[in-house]
């Protein structure tokens, strides 16, 4: 049966993976994860003009960062053209197509007449009744033809079974004699499509509802070959909160793969992410582990109505869906430390804070500092940014912690500098010791600790919130507390 499980995920390089194409491929992929079978990556390129390496390489590398591996391929939809053209001939020949040599000023001209007659809108089959003569005639002549396939006359109609949708059903009334060769002689997707499927012996299409104005067409191609036909589930559509279709030309970067792996988010978060995106596991789990995922997918849970991914250009920190940053979150939060290190490793590296000594004598240090600071974070971009007072002098001061926090309290200007003073006079340097100092300082000077500590928290840090001040103390060590603190003043010139 395995063996017998063959999905295929065909990407057109036209611009980078996005986030609707990945999800397509990731659902592809579970299935073929689950029942043992492959996934046949294929890239439809087509379209000459507008396929380039640089996308081929883009959609690459965006499934190999989500974890998405592929079992055959990259195929390569040119170089099988003379199997879409051969099976163009052989349409021809069993008379399941025809040429038709309708102008396009001819089609044109049907086109109004149709409509100011209020009646079906379509092809009205002329070159299908042409006479052998007339097509000998016109062949001889040289006039340019596309191909059609023709569609069965009378009462019948196309059905299958999808296993997101339930009984399709199509009347052949209702479908056109469609085009499967342009006048060039180039076959058309719903030609080359199906001849690539039958090719690689795909069992399974699993793809967007934007195609299931194709599949009643393709069926007939596949009865027309004489091949089995495969089994159908059409996904919802992803839409933005103005229930319009995500896609590249509308809605930029961050629709594209790649934004979110350089904007510092985890590639299964994403996965876990995309999946629910139109599919639920039949109760209120939203986060999964790989095997966990695979093991609870099928086809028939996916959901019919569309979904929305809610993107915000307003708000540049969260810009992109809450539920998927939350998500992220949690793995970023739950995450083993050392794995945390690691991928931290280069986007330090990148904004001048990483040591060497992070893999070494400071490496306890530096997996406590994670452990303290990321409970507050979304993405790994958040640790060079909002933590970088734990790691570097040369940090900025959050707007609300300066006002609030320092130039709300004139008088922090003098106690912070004499706090660090008392807090250098200390040879054991922990938790308790800087909390008795506080203390001590706080009531010798009458104020609230409270106000000392958000201070002191706004100098070191630069934060408004964070973990337990004498906790940071302990963590920070005295030298970097004590230079921070006494330097307090440079704040009040801001």
């Amino acid at each position: 049966m395995a063996d017998d499980v063959r999905l295929r995920f065909p990407p057109s390089p036209t611009g980078y993976l996005h986030i609707g194409g990945a999800r397509t491929a990731l659902l592809n992929w579970l299935y073929a994860r689950k029942h043992g079978g492959k996934l046949i990556l294929r890239i439809e390129d087509t379209d000459a003009e507008r396929s380039t390496e640089e996308s081929i390489q883009g959609i690459i590398d965006g499934m190999e960062w989500l974890g998405i591996d592929w079992d055959e391929g990259p195929y390569f939809q040119t170089e099988f053209a003379t199997d879409h053209k051969k099976a163009a001939a052989t349409l021809l020949a069993s008379g399941h197509a025809y040429k038709c040599f309708c102008t396009k000023e001819d089609l044109d001209a049907k086109r109004e007449a149709a409509m100011a007659a209020k009646t079906q809108v379509g092809y009205d089959k002329t070159c299908r009744y042409l006479s052998a003569e007339e097509m000998q005639s016109k062949e001889e002549a040289g006039l340019p033809f596309v191909v059609r396939m023709k569609v069965p006359s009378g009462d019948g109609f196309v059905s299958y079974d999808d296993k997101v949708l339930g009984t399709m059903t199509r009347n052949y009334s209702d479908i056109e004699d469609f085009v499967i060769v342009r006048s060039n002689g180039s076959p058309l997707y719903l030609l080359c499509n199906v001849v690539d499927d039958i090719r690689d012996r795909i069992s399974h299409v699993v793809r967007g509802q934007d195609h299931l104005t194709n599949t009643h067409r393709q069926i007939l191609v596949y009865q027309a070959l004489g091949a089995k036909i495969p089994v159908f589930a059409h996904m919802p559509l992803t839409l933005d909160t103005k229930k319009k279709k995500i896609s590249k030309r509308s809605h930029g970067e961050i629709v594209a793969v790649q934004w979110y792996q350089k904007n510092g988010f985890l590639p299964w978060a994403l996965c876990n992410f995309l999946v629910l995106l139109g599919w639920s596991s039949g109760d209120d789990k939203e986060i999964f582990s790989q095997e966990e995922l695979i093991e609870a997918f099928t086809l028939e849970r996916i959901n019919k109505s569309n979904s929305i991914f809610n993107y915000r250009k307003d708000d540049p920190k969260f810009i992109t869906d809450p539920k998927l940053l939350n998500t992220n979150a949690h793995y970023l939060r739950s995450m083993d430390l050392a794995e945390l290190a690691e991928l931290l490793k280069p986007i330090f590296k990148d904004a001048g804070l990483w040591q060497d000594s992070f893999e070494s004598e400071q490496k306890e240090w530096f997996h406590t500092t994670l452990a303290m600071t990321r409970e507050r974070f979304y993405t790994l971009n958040d640790f060079p940014t909002e933590a970088r007072g734990w790691f570097s002098d040369d940090f900025s001061m959050d707007d609300k912690a300066l006002k609030k926090n320092l130039l709300k309290h004139e008088g922090l200007k003098q106690w912070l500098p004499e706090l660090g003073l008392q807090l250098e006079a200390l040879e054991d340097f922990t938790a308790d010791t800087c909390k008795e100092v506080v203390k001590d300082f706080c009531s010798a000077k009458d104020i609230k600790m409270g106000v000392p500590m958000n201070g002191a928290r706004a100098v070191l840090l630069g934060q408004i919130k964070g973990p337990s001040m004498f906790d940071i103390f302990a963590h920070l060590g005295k030298d970097t507390v004590v230079r921070r603190l006494k330097d307090a003043g440079k704040w009040f010139k801001t």
